[in-house]
């Protein structure tokens, strides 16, 4: 957290959580490294008593910005390490056995994006769910669960079911069916309508099923995946979004994005980053008839017979 209004709201929904939870909760600060940007010999300052100072003034700022929002021990236990916020936060939250690391996002537009954010940072290079808040009330009661049609799928949905018990909150699944890519040179010969078919058949034999929590919704939707999440979650009113990430690549992130960071930027309500681990093997972790592109593609190659 750094004291401001979106890091005291993330303070206090993680003081919430670790209650309901029965766990305990760290709030941590990453200074700035001054020491870094003046290290000259000549100019004689002191390494150790700057970084104190950094330390002291920061304390302050803080203590001062949540008094008040959060309970008085998580004050008395504010810890602050100097360095770049996504090294301090992961290495605090692994040396503590953290499960979840909670922080407040922003809205994001345009070139902003580009450079990416903490939190999208912290997507990228953390092993442990993040949650990152969107300045609405602390009080879940209802998850939208947006799976896909791999091996993500039983993840997400075990997160779902999991905080959905934990607040006592309606759980709705949904997944989005995405419209064919329309590649130069390739023709495409399966329909939207034919591709939606497909999908509701993968997902009736072998997602569906996974749920286990009573009275939990399933809802498919057309659309691309990102804009029809945040249009389910405002037109339903979820609080809380979870989504696996599959730790897409660097070059694909840069030129494509990934469903989970592009509502990072919009945050159209709570939102859980669940990373997700890529099972060994090449083997499907979902056992499901091919899809039709698929099936085309296997009896089209000059191995598929």
């Amino acid at each position: 957290m750094d004291g401001s209004p979106e890091s005291v709201r993330a303070a206090v929904m993680g003081s919430v959580i670790a209650e309901r939870a029965g766990t305990a909760c760290q709030l941590v600060h990453a200074a700035p490294d001054y020491w870094t940007a003046a290290s000259v010999p000549e100019l004689g300052i002191d390494a150790a008593e700057l970084d104190h100072a950094t330390v002291e003034h920061a304390r302050t700022l803080i203590t001062s910005s949540l008094s008040g929002n959060v309970p008085p021990k998580l004050l008395e236990a504010l810890e602050i390490k100097i360095g770049r916020a996504p090294m301090v936060l992961a290495e605090t939250a692994h040396r503590l056995g953290g499960e979840l690391i909670v922080m407040g996002g922003k809205h994001r537009r345009g070139l902003e994006r580009i450079g990416g954010s903490t939190i999208t940072h912290m997507v990228r290079a953390c092993d442990l769910p993040l949650l990152a808040t969107d300045g609405g009330s602390p009080i879940i009661s209802r998850v939208l669960v947006p799976v896909d049609l791999s091996y993500a799928a039983k993840t997400a949905i075990e997160a779902g079911e999991r905080w959905a018990r934990l607040f006592g909150a309606q759980l709705r699944l949904m997944h989005v069916v995405e419209p064919m890519p329309v590649v130069p040179g390739f023709p495409v010969t399966v329909g939207d309508d034919e591709l939606y078919r497909a999908a509701e058949r993968v997902l009736e034999m072998s997602v569906w099923p996974l749920i286990d929590l009573p009275g939990a919704e399933t809802v498919v939707r057309r659309g691309r995946a990102a804009a029809a999440i945040a249009s389910e979650a405002t037109k339903w009113h979820a609080d809380l979004i979870i989504v696996g990430s599959h730790g897409k690549g660097w070059v694909d992130r840069l030129l494509i994005g990934s469903t989970s960071e592009r509502l990072l930027h919009v945050l159209p309500a709570l939102t859980l980053v669940v990373p997700v681990s890529k099972p060994s093997g090449r083997t499907r972790s979902l056992e499901v008839e091919p899809l039709p592109w698929e099936a085309r593609a296997v009896a089209g190659s000059p191995r598929g017979a």
